[in-house]
């Protein structure tokens, strides 16, 4: 299956028809054809035109442009071939070299991408994605081989051979799930820029033996046209999705529709009413208050690119102004498929931002004053494929999201397990090496909670810890100095059971601290002796009863009184 554009079909982006037939000269009809969308038969006409035309710069700007139709139908391999013959030919457009970066890197070509990055980004030093692209490149490797953790797998009995994206769930059971594919039975003809039919809106619903069967909604919000990305709102009774159709006497665009959701079938939709019908306005996503709904749009205003817009109602069935929601969400790329968690999360997916390849999804957090954290989602929730469209289940850590990983654009299910973490210690006596029994060990977490054990008569203890906590782990044994150790969760992506040792230093015999050193007949101590002391005055507070006693010495040079002065400064200094 030749991938697709994901600007082009899943945003569904709509375009006029042009009557390319018309048109007298080949290169003339593959320009058309390129300007209107339609990517393969672009290809085709300007593979023609390349055999025809005999003007170099323009064979270099046919290969250009087929490069580009590989692109936009999200196809990395040819993208890299047809990128690499502008290059090859001195093509005078520094695009070719963020295009073709990106072409390797969405297919784990990380080493050779890199350098194509350092070139766009010396070429044009102010646009972000050369950047951006380099630190992409260092950090994937990296992010694949630590996983966060999440079990990814194929939602298969939903799937087709043919795309399947943008899953929303349609009931508080998370039994039902509306989402978009091009199988067969969608309503409409083969589209020129794909090869695929028109999305249309399919629902899945698990039966008595937690298989999905799969059906068209009805015709009152399917069409022969596009209709896809749905959204439902967290009372499961509106469903939000794009449709892209032709509006009487204007320009064919893509527009958020809205229909009720009954027991068995959904309402008539009807276009939302939210910045007029000449925007490209795609992917809502309705907030869990029922009162902010996110699209995606092209419009003027914004960091360039597809971005991620807001709108407020402001009563009854009005909505307020635009709002861009800025550039530490937007980017010079593609922002979209935009989700709000139950707990104000908003997900959301770019191409712009960092991250392993293609579309990536993100996580990003609003502070009190109005900014924003992102975070990649990482892998495997990522890879260097396109990966997009993720809803949750309330508040677990468990959904779906779409992904191309596979060849094919897929539902995927992800499900972060319950971490467990243990720590099994050991008390031991700092000079014998012998295991120390019924020594007491407090564990004191960042989560304000404390707990207690005895070491066994093999010298050993065990807690169970949480995620995302830091921990220490103080020992205490009559005859013995208290000592302590630490350890934390935080940044632990799988289960792990930790080890650890702590000894404990007897105190039936003077302790000598090594390593005080002075420069000869001074009293200040050197910078080796201050590390030292540091670590006394860690033992003296974790033993706050104990008194200790000072002593200083000087060597034989020098008379009796001076040396005895030079002795008390010393034991000062200390």
């Amino acid at each position: 299956m030749i991938k697709k554009s994901l600007i082009l079909t899943i945003i569904f982006f709509c375009y006029s028809n042009v009557n390319i037939y018309s048109q007298g000269a080949k290169l003339k009809k593959a320009n058309d054809t390129y300007a209107a969308g339609q990517w393969l038969k672009a290809i085709e006409y300007f593979r023609d035109a390349y055999e025809v035309v005999e003007d170099k710069t323009k064979k270099t700007e046919i290969i250009f442009k087929i490069a580009d139709c590989y692109r936009h139908l999200c196809d990395p391999t040819h993208a890299e071939l047809w990128f690499k013959k502008t290059i090859d030919r001195n093509y005078q457009n520094p695009l070719i070299y963020l295009y073709y970066a990106d072409a390797l890197r969405a297919q784990g070509k990380y080493k050779e991408a890199e350098p194509n990055y350092r070139k766009y980004k010396e070429l044009v030093p102010d646009d972000i994605r050369g950047e951006n692209g380099i630190q992409s490149c260092q950090l994937a490797q990296s992010w694949i081989n630590n996983p966060n953790g999440y079990l990814v797998e194929n939602l298969k009995d939903a799937n087709s051979k043919w795309s399947d994206v943008c899953p929303a769930y349609g009931r508080d059971d998370y039994m039902v799930i509306y989402f978009a594919s091009t199988r067969q039975g969608s309503k409409g003809s083969v589209r020129e820029g794909t090869g695929e039919l028109p999305y249309d809106i399919y629902m899945a619903k698990m039966d008595k033996k937690d298989r999905w069967t799969v059906t068209p909604v009805s015709d009152d919000v399917n069409t022969e046209f596009e209709e896809g990305t749905p959204s439902v709102n967290k009372s499961f009774n509106t469903l939000y999705y794009t449709s892209c159709r032709p509006i009487k006497g204007k320009k064919a665009s893509s527009q958020i529709y809205i229909s009720k959701i009954g027991a068995e079938t959904l309402s008539k939709g009807e276009p939302l009413d939210i910045i007029g019908d000449s925007i490209d306005v795609i992917h809502p996503a309705i907030a869990p208050d029922d009162q902010t709904l996110y699209f995606v749009s092209d419009m003027a205003g914004g960091q360039g690119g597809y971005d991620i817009w807001k709108v407020t109602k402001e009563g009854g069935n009005k909505w307020g102004k635009p709002e861009n929601l800025g550039p530490a969400i937007n980017t010079p790329g593609d922002e979209l498929f935009p989700y709000v968690h139950p707990d104000g999360t908003l997900y959301f997916s770019s191409n712009g931002h960092i991250g392993l390849g293609g579309l990536d999804i993100f996580k990003a957090k609003q502070k009190p004053d109005g900014s924003w954290t992102v975070e990649n989602m990482r892998s495997p929730i990522n890879s260097y494929s396109d990966d997009f469209g993720i809803v949750f289940q309330a508040n677990e850590e468990r959904g779906l999201f779409t992904s191309n990983r596979g060849g094919n654009d897929d539902i995927y299910t992800f499900v972060l397990p319950p971490l467990r973490f243990t720590i099994a210690g050991l008390i031991k006596d700092e000079r014998t090496e012998k295991t120390i029994t019924n020594a007491s060990v407090k564990c004191i977490g960042s989560d304000g909670i404390t707990n207690e054990a005895k070491s066994n008569e093999e010298g050993s203890f065990k807690f169970n810890l949480k995620p995302n906590t830091d921990y220490v782990f103080i020992a205490l044994k009559e005859g013995y100095l208290n000592n302590k150790a630490r350890i934390t969760t935080k940044g632990e992506f799988k289960s792990k059971d930790f080890a650890l040792t702590i000894s404990l230093t007897p105190i039936d015999k003077p302790i000598e601290v090594p390593d005080i050193a002075y420069d000869f007949a001074s009293a200040e101590l050197r910078p080796e002796s201050k590390i030292a002391l540091d670590k006394l005055v860690e033992v003296l507070n974790d033993n706050p009863n104990i008194t200790i006693e000072l002593m200083s010495h000087t060597d034989y040079i020098g008379n009796d009184k001076s040396n005895m002065e030079l002795s008390q400064r010393r034991a000062q200094s200390v």
